[in-house]
């Protein structure tokens, strides 16, 4: 889990090092995690037949998916890989009032305070004591709309539960090459080995490889260890900000992504606020 949550915190870095737009990274993620991901289950012969029902739900998934990338890959060039990564940890929240909303699954009150100290700390990360900057405004908004199309896409996965993860997400990256090859338009014969490096880890490693050691850990942790784990990707991809990138933040955009981390590890572990606890003794 710990290997997979720090792949994950190296993806903002992979994409901005391929020096290509979201739309193109996206479609060759698509092209080499197929590739990696169909493959595997081919060798491993763990193909199922879909039903209609289940292909319904895999392709809603897929595009919900492949929007959520772009709009993440996107998210990065406005505010940053830290910004947009810790504000696309909101999606816990997301898939809570999703669940409402179209599962009439009752809101869990007791979760309501770290959901407003989240979305309090989204709001300290524009950078309120200089105005709002635009550029940032529209990479918050990209990567709050990549947090809602990933819960979606949970929503979605969770209708698939007789079939491999290998093939919904594989699956899911033929979708993606469908939805993506009218659209782009890589200058191929321009790429550098820096720029191939980057996509082809992107497919293979961040793809194919995590996806398998994350549900490999999946199986074999409790649900808090995985919460907690989960939290190595915005801690990482926060320091390789820092590092390769020269991140500078305002103390109020670093206390606002404090409040998003604190208010999304609170909710994934079940912290409940004493309350009314007094009263009631």
């Amino acid at each position: 889990m710990i290997a997979a949550m720090a792949l994950s915190g190296t993806i903002g870095w992979f994409v901005v090092t391929s020096g290509q737009s979201p739309l193109d990274v996206v479609f060759f993620r698509c092209v080499f995690g197929a590739l990696a991901l169909l493959g595997m289950l081919t060798l491993r012969r763990g193909w199922v037949r879909l039903s209609r029902r289940q292909a319904g739900w895999l392709a809603f998934g897929g595009v919900t998916l492949i929007l959520n990338w772009l709009c993440l890959f996107s998210a990065y060039h406005y505010s940053g890989i830290s910004v947009s990564t810790v504000v696309y940890h909101t999606q816990p929240f997301f898939l809570l009032i999703l669940g409402t909303l179209f599962q009439r699954e009752p809101f869990p009150l007791g979760r309501l305070p770290w959901l407003l100290l989240a979305f309090g700390g989204v709001v300290l990360i524009t950078g309120l004591e200089h105005g709002a900057v635009g550029g940032m405004l529209a990479g918050i908004g990209l990567a709050l709309s990549a947090a809602l199309l990933y819960a979606l896409t949970t929503l979605a996965t969770r209708k698939l539960k007789e079939i491999s993860p290998g093939q919904i997400a594989g699956l899911q990256m033929v979708i993606g090459i469908v939805m993506l090859a009218p659209l782009a338009h890589p200058a191929v014969g321009t790429y550098d080995a820096k720029t191939w490096g980057a996509l082809l880890a992107l497919g293979f490693i961040h793809t194919g490889f995590m996806y398998t050691l994350l549900y490999g850990a999946f199986q074999r942790l409790t649900m808090v260890s995985i919460a907690t784990l989960s939290f190595v990707y915005p801690l990482v991809a926060i320091v390789i900000d820092v590092i390769v990138f020269d991140l500078r933040l305002s103390p109020l955009q670093i206390a606002g992504m404090v409040l998003v981390l604190l208010g999304v590890i609170a909710n994934q572990l079940g912290w409940t606020l004493p309350i009314g606890r007094r009263a009631r003794g």
